[in-house]
């Protein structure tokens, strides 16, 4: 095993979801109410668009079908509108940090993975634009440099729990699912990694099971587990410590 993929939210960036989509959610109705924007159909048009991107079966990029289903319920072509969105990402959307909890160890689990020469990838579902995944990065202490490749609505063709997900990142990294270990916190999600062959650690902090049995095929642990693990994985920079 020589590359580990991240979760984001509620992985490496611990939170309370339906808190976070509370605020979201709140500060974009904010901003585009303002403009004549309809709250409800707005917020209903986004749901709209994700649905479609969770629902991509690859021949299109996740942002475009996002935009193209949320311009169908908002009755008009919206594409022309992105930048608008794009500074909401921006600028309102950094109010949302507030909700957010970050933990200092997913810093320490990145670093000291990279630190030992092992490709890190954050395969965060890639339903937002890569600005608003490049403020979850900061929010959580992080940095872009720290990984290898980041998952965006603009670079990807599926969303989790569609295994494909997982084989376009395989894809992309030149890497087969063994030489692999996927950490996030969702038990319907995450653990589709698995069907692409990648051994999956649940994160115990925020663990997401939809009202479902807590799988027993894979290991599960808080950060401090995680870190031990990683700790003793083989540096593979040839050192020794």
């Amino acid at each position: 095993m020589d590359t580990v993929l991240f979760d984001l939210d509620g992985t490496l960036l611990p939170m309370d979801q339906e808190l976070f989509i509370k605020v979201y959610f709140g500060e974009l109705v904010e901003k585009f109410s303002k403009q004549g924007y309809q709250g409800k159909q707005l917020v209903d048009a986004v749901w709209f668009g994700t649905a479609a991107m969770v629902k991509n079966d690859g021949k299109l990029l996740n942002i475009d079908a996002f935009w193209a289903a949320f311009s169908h319920a908002m009755g008009r072509d919206f594409l022309s509108e992105k930048p608008q969105f794009e500074s909401f990402y921006a600028n309102e959307f950094e109010r949302a940090k507030s909700v957010v909890r970050p933990d200092p160890l997913a810093n320490q689990c990145v670093k000291l993975l990279r630190s030992k020469g092992y490709s890190v990838v954050l395969a965060t579902n890639p339903i937002f634009p890569e600005i608003a995944t490049m403020a979850r990065i900061r929010w959580a202490g992080l940095d872009a440099d720290d990984f290898d490749l980041i998952t965006t609505y603009d670079n990807c063709h599926y969303c989790k729990p569609n295994p494909k997900y997982f084989y376009e990142i395989l894809d992309c990294i030149d890497k087969v699912g063994s030489q692999c270990l996927m950490i996030g916190n969702d038990t319907r999600e995450d653990t589709a990694a698995a069907q692409a062959g990648i051994e999956v650690f649940l994160l115990s902090t925020n663990l997401e099971t939809h009202g479902e049995p807590i799988p027993d095929d894979y290991t599960i642990g808080d950060f401090a587990e995680l870190k031990s693990i990683i700790d003793e994985l083989p540096d593979l920079n040839g050192r020794c410590y």
